[in-house]
């Protein structure tokens, strides 16, 4: 992977040398998670990165074995070398790549106004910029768009999760998970022996009683799941650092009429959104178009219609329907589709999968399902 981390810091540095910048920092600290060093050099966490302009890189990591065996960036260093102090760290480092007094560098966007202070109080010879947007949004944009490589690993990452698919609704179906900790156990342990570095995020296993919530509290529990009604089952495997995000419902007995009807909407919404999905589309309309199909019903869903994933679960672009949204399809993105419907007394459904963006439009990465027992 050490090619196309180097071609992700080139491009970096060529934004910075538009916007007039001689090197930017990058942070992935307690507090201040970013996977854009991950995205950049291959280290997964803890550590700081900075990327001058002319494309030179440093990367500072708390764990100085770790970033030998997994990382690539011009130099590594500990960041005990720096007393552990980001601000002299970043002084030092500048320094070494000899940037010009004056210089302008920009800090991440996430950095708290009393530390950019200490930023600017203890680095006098340079110009600190803090602001939205700048390198941080530049590489946002970058990590939206997947290359060969990240959408290589998504086939391989989806495959795994739709074994995972058919594990969970055989261990289901044949009772051997009957209760909401046997669904979020089962994945965290089948996840690892498929080679993943374990969950994208923490499993959502919602029996019955707690369907009714869009993100249930706590995300799991000793209830039963997969009972009589509408159990929502919402997880993602960790595959190279990169996650998918799938939801499973099951259904068990006779369901009545106003479930079932919200069985048919969410189902009705999946195609509307799979059909908005192509590039140079507003998001914003596949969002609307979903909306539109809840509306008829005199129903609204109460949460975005989905997001793209990679490092994170939630990546650009947004899947939205909000009037700021502008965000657009584009040809390599990888989106997670999630329409869904919830009520206090008769419980939710959600149903999604993760879809590639295509230049014909989108391809289905996962095959979710929604299960009748």
């Amino acid at each position: 992977m050490s090619r196309p981390h180097a071609v992700r810091r080139a491009r970096v540095a060529q934004a910075l040398e538009a916007e007039g910048l001689a090197a930017a920092l990058f942070e992935d600290t307690e507090g201040r998670r970013d996977q854009g060093i991950r995205y950049l050099t291959g280290q997964p966490g803890d550590a700081l990165l900075v990327i001058a302009a002319d494309g030179r890189s440093v990367l500072v990591a708390w764990d100085l074995n770790m970033a030998r065996e997994l990382a690539q960036a011009d130099e590594i260093r500990a960041y005990s070398d720096f007393e552990r102090k980001p601000i002299r760290a970043l002084g030092e480092i500048a320094a070494g790549l000899g940037l010009p007094r004056g210089s302008r560098v920009e800090l991440p966007a996430a950095t708290p106004y009393p530390r950019y202070v200490d930023y600017v109080e203890g680095l006098p010879d340079y110009d600190l910029v803090c602001r939205e947007g700048g390198a941080g949004e530049a590489l946002r944009g970058m990590r939206a768009v997947k290359d060969a490589g990240e959408i290589a690993l998504y086939r391989r990452a989806a495959e795994l999760t739709d074994r995972l698919i058919d594990a969970i609704e055989a261990a289901v179906r044949g009772g051997k998970a009957a209760t909401e900790a046997d669904l979020a156990l089962l994945i965290e342990r089948e996840c690892r022996s498929l080679g993943c570095e374990g969950t994208g995020f923490e499993t959502i296993a919602a029996g019955p009683a707690r369907s009714f919530g869009i993100h249930a509290f706590p995300a799991w529990g000793p209830g039963p799941f997969g009972s009589a009604g509408m159990s929502i089952l919402d997880f993602g495997l960790k595959l190279e650092g990169y996650t998918t995000d799938v939801t499973m419902s099951f259904l068990r007995g006779s369901l009545g009429p106003e479930r079932e009807r919200m069985v048919e909407l969410v189902l009705a919404a999946r195609e509307a959104a799979a059909a908005a999905i192509k590039p140079g589309a507003r998001t914003r309309d596949a969002a609307l178009a979903v909306d539109a199909v809840f509306a008829a019903a005199g129903l609204a869903m109460p949460h975005a219609l989905g997001h793209g994933i990679g490092l994170e679960a939630h990546e650009a672009p947004a899947i939205r329907s909000r009037a700021d949204n502008e965000d657009t399809f584009a040809a390599g993105q990888v989106v997670a589709i999630e329409p869904g419907l919830y009520h206090p007394e008769l419980g939710g459904i959600r149903f999604e999968d993760d879809y590639l963006v295509t230049a014909a439009g989108c391809e289905r990465l996962t095959h979710s399902r929604i299960v009748r027992l």
